[in-house]
């Protein structure tokens, strides 16, 4: 015992433990052992072959009762809210220096939004706009009558 050499593991020396591989279960090739119905039980579709998902059993399927995507909506759209000149004559009937902070306290946007001033309507009033932008109308009024309109 003491002389004999260190065995070397093989290639052709490995084999599964027993017990660990079994032959597959051949369903469906007579009726010795898993034929027949070859374990999907008793008639019925399922037994038969697969229906695909959303199979509806021949009614009009939901996906094709519903209408199709139309259109596109941006992510990146940018929506102003609008304010007109007649709007701040009524809310600032002195004129003066306006910010979107003093549109938000009288309620006549909400806060969070970028504002724009559009031109309907006339003023006589030197208004001083900070912090919105404004069409080209509102901002040849404006400026005629003695205000600015800074972005």
């Amino acid at each position: 015992m003491a002389n004999e050499e260190p065995q070397i593991l093989q290639m052709h020396d490995l084999h599964p433990a027993p017990g660990a591989k079994k032959n597959r279960i051949r369903v469906g090739r007579g009726e010795g052992s898993k034929g027949k119905t070859a374990g999907r039980g008793a008639k019925g579709t399922k037994k038969r072959y697969q229906v695909r998902p959303g199979f509806e059993g021949g009614q009009l399927p939901l996906y094709m009762r519903l209408p199709k995507l139309r259109g596109f909506k941006s992510p990146f759209k940018q929506e102003y809210q609008v304010v007109n000149i007649a709007a701040l004559n009524e809310l600032f009937p002195k004129g003066g220096e306006i910010s979107v902070e003093d549109l938000v306290k009288k309620g006549a946007v909400r806060s969070g939004y970028p504002v724009k001033i559009l031109g309907d309507g006339d003023t006589q009033l030197a208004f001083t706009i900070k912090g919105v932008k404004a069409s080209a109308s509102a901002k040849a009024k404006i400026e005629a009558a003695g205000g600015s309109i800074s972005e």
